[in-house]
């Protein structure tokens, strides 16, 4: 029985590769929750474990064959592993990241991720595939440190994310060790191709994060707006709205608050961090001026924050409005790496409007 499903297997090898990376993408969207659970970093732990055994080892088969030797039945089922194990790392990366981006800001490195998840079933030659799997594998390393070392340390900023790419390079130059040992002869002749590879990766989140496209992950979002006020009660925070049209309620649209001359608006943000990270959000408030067409920072409010709770640390700050136009919320890490922004327009009237009160989550 087992030879029939072996050699089921190695017939349709590629569907079935592509069926296994689509399983860990369905697996990880029904099973991760927070980034923070211990389970979550069991999972990603496993994940990294699998591609650091399976790529050396369908590789050394490989080398083995080139002289000579016999494939073992079970040698198929390596790269469905591999495969499996990238798949479930790109839809954890999915997840986590598209919660904590922006899609105004982060949708280059958005891009990038689906894109990879796209293009690596086009490389199906063995050759090719070990430059391309031992590079795709860094850059899973890479992602995946970037949030794994927040969670550990506790702390977030440019020097946690530096130890996050020191910790990735050291864990992929173990790996290639044990590749030069497994497969000598096939690694040498890719060697400079893999380094290539893999300094283009560590350049590429480097660019990201200085440039800001990269979400500041673990941190996200998970409450936001704009209110003619906050207040908070014993347990909850509540807030006074006007009624939402349905293009502000259904596509998102930025909202218009409609003010009397001299009045206050107020965002609230409800920002998730891990159990043991504590920072600072900034609330940074911008108004848009239509004649030098540049948008000029009329207040920073900065409040210290606490991980652990599902739903988010919440807090709110006010500005009062001195111009009418657009105006902008960007809610900010200590660093300047964009949470989220909250557009909106600010309208003067000589009469308040009908005003509803809310229960913030």
């Amino acid at each position: 029985m087992w030879q029939k499903v072996f050699s089921w297997i190695h017939t349709y090898e590629r569907h079935v590769s592509a069926a296994a990376m689509v399983a860990g993408f369905i697996a990880d969207s029904l099973l991760f929750e927070r980034v923070d659970l211990w389970q979550t970093q069991a999972v990603f732990a496993s994940y990294t474990a699998i591609c650091f055994i399976s790529i050396p080892l369908t590789h050394w088969l490989e080398s083995r064959a080139a002289r000579g030797f016999s494939h073992p039945r079970w040698r198929v089922l390596l790269p469905i592993a591999t495969q499996f194990s990238l798949g479930g790392f790109w839809s954890g990366f999915v997840i986590f990241y598209g919660r904590s981006a922006d899609l105004g800001a982060s949708w280059p490195f958005l891009l990038v991720l689906l894109l990879i998840f796209l293009g690596s079933e086009y490389f199906h030659q063995h050759h090719s595939r070990l430059v391309f799997t031992s590079v795709l594998f860094f850059f899973a390393l890479y992602s995946y440190a970037i949030f794994a070392v927040p969670v550990f340390t506790g702390t977030i900023g440019t020097l946690t994310f530096l130890g996050s790419g020191v910790a990735a390079i050291v864990l992929f130059a173990l790996f290639t060790v044990l590749l030069r040992i497994l497969a000598h002869d096939r690694f040498q002749v890719d060697v400079w191709r893999i380094r290539v590879g893999a300094f283009l990766v560590v350049l590429f989140f480097n660019i990201s994060y200085f440039t800001n496209i990269l979400p500041p992950l673990p941190l996200a979002a998970t409450a936001t707006g704009v209110y003619h006020s906050v207040w908070r009660v014993p347990g909850n925070y509540l807030a006074t709205s006007e009624a939402e049209p349905w293009q502000v309620k259904y596509l998102g649209l930025a909202p218009t608050l409609h003010l009397i001359p001299g009045g206050s608006v107020y965002a609230y943000s409800s920002v998730f961090a891990p159990t043991t990270l504590a920072t600072t959000i900034v609330h940074r408030w911008q108004w848009y001026d239509p004649e030098a067409k540049q948008w000029i920072t009329k207040a920073t409010i900065a409040y210290s924050i606490l991980g652990g709770r599902d739903g988010g640390y919440r807090g709110y700050s006010s500005v009062p409005m001195g111009q009418a136009g657009s105006w902008r919320v960007n809610i900010e890490t200590i660093d300047g790496r964009l949470i989220t922004r909250l557009p909106f327009t600010a309208a003067f009237v000589a009469k308040p409007p009908l005003l509803t009160a809310v229960t913030l989550k």
